[in-house]
């Protein structure tokens, strides 16, 4: 659960309005390799290793988060090692002793899943050096701290998200499923807290009937997979989807093509990415959970710069809530940013925030509906 602790004082005109506590925040030279990334040619004042996931659950770690992090050290003058695990729990750990080894200053990781994390961290904690928790809650783990969006609400936008597409389509009645992220991934179950929490007066009224609940492991295979058995045990009788990102989204979305029901399903998404924003312009998605990385990367790369400097009394007036690690039965000092759900004729505001580009997005079949919806 999330606490929301003090007020909000950084905001950012976007999509609506994304608020940060206080001061609001990936890098390397090769995206599929996971190259280093070095700070500024100048004399650094100290130095931070990120470990970033992978590469296929979501295209933010690379595109998005990498460059705004590298930006972030090289310019307070912070050497900046930044790696990618590639999705290999045995690398991830390599990476940390590396890093470990190097004496970085701040360790800051997004998880593959809580064990490896946890042994990570606890590595970390014993050589003295101040861990974040980025984008994920390592469970167990002991982060000093944990810089994310608030991830029930996250769930929240989706499932009220999909209500709002069903009610525009005169869907009074309506079977719908969840298709969860990876069960290892703590996210993924506060996602699915907010989603829950969001659909269960329709679902409790009768309004609603969930007639499915799977996993689809941030895979787009597995979610379209998953997708098409429940479709094929309810005899076609699905009205709604909760996808919990896009990624899985498009995999559902390529079995609805396959059966003839794209853009008749409601389907839901997060991430913004470049994928799910085109098949919200095509209609074959109802939405999209925005959370703007700038904000996310910029929280982190204030905090571990502050760290780093010896600031810690700065570092700690970022904080704005406290987020209990369901494993210690702690709570972690938390910098939380506010997401935003995104329909077509939004999906211009995310261009404008500079997330994603009409060049990308506006190509063949889609160029049409970027016209319709302002997206340049």
């Amino acid at each position: 659960m999330v606490s929301k602790v003090g007020a909000r004082t950084a905001s950012l005109a976007a999509v609506g309005v994304l608020a940060l506590g206080a001061l609001a925040a990936c890098g390397g030279s090769d995206s599929s390799s996971g190259g280093s990334s070095g700070g500024s040619s100048g004399s650094a004042s100290g130095k931070v290793g990120v470990i970033l996931p992978d590469t296929t659950t979501s295209p933010r770690w690379e595109a998005q988060d990498r460059p705004s992090l590298t930006k972030a050290f090289a310019d307070a003058g912070i050497d900046a090692d930044i790696q990618n695990a590639n999705g290999d729990t045995a690398k991830f750990g390599q990476l940390c002793d590396s890093m470990i080894n190097e004496k970085v200053n701040v360790i800051m990781i997004v998880n593959l899943d809580s064990r490896s994390g946890s042994a990570c961290l606890s590595k970390a904690t014993n050589a003295g050096i101040v861990s974040i928790d980025y984008d994920r809650l390592t469970l167990g783990g002991g982060a000093s701290y944990y810089v994310s969006f608030d991830n029930v609400e996250v769930g929240k936008l989706m499932g009220q998200g999909l209500q709002d597409c069903l009610t525009q389509e005169k869907k009074n009645q309506a079977n719908i499923i969840y298709i969860n992220g990876d069960p290892s991934d703590n996210n993924a179950a506060l996602f699915k807290q907010g989603y829950a929490e969001a659909l269960k007066p329709k679902i409790s009224s009768g309004d609603y009937k969930l007639v499915g609940d799977q996993s689809g492991f941030w895979d787009a295979t597995k979610a379209g997979t998953a997708f098409e058995q429940l479709y094929t045990q309810n005899k076609g009788k699905i009205d709604g989807v909760v996808s919990a990102n896009d990624t899985m989204a498009g995999g559902i979305i390529a079995r609805m093509k396959a059966n003839g029901t794209a853009g008749q399903i409601p389907v839901t998404g997060q991430d913004a990415s470049v994928e799910g924003l085109q098949n919200i312009l095509r209609g074959y998605q109802c939405g999209t959970v925005y959370k703007n990385t700038n904000l996310e990367a910029k929280a982190a790369s204030d905090l571990a710069i502050a760290l780093i400097q010896g600031d810690k009394s700065k570092a700690d007036g970022m904080v704005t809530g406290q987020v209990k690690d369901t494993t210690t039965g702690k709570d972690v000092p938390s910098v939380l940013a506010t997401p935003v759900w995104v329909t077509a004729d939004k999906v211009k505001d995310v261009v404008a925030d500079g997330n994603a580009s009409g060049a990308d997005l506006c190509q063949a079949d889609v160029a049409q509906a970027c016209a319709k919806y302002g997206v340049k």
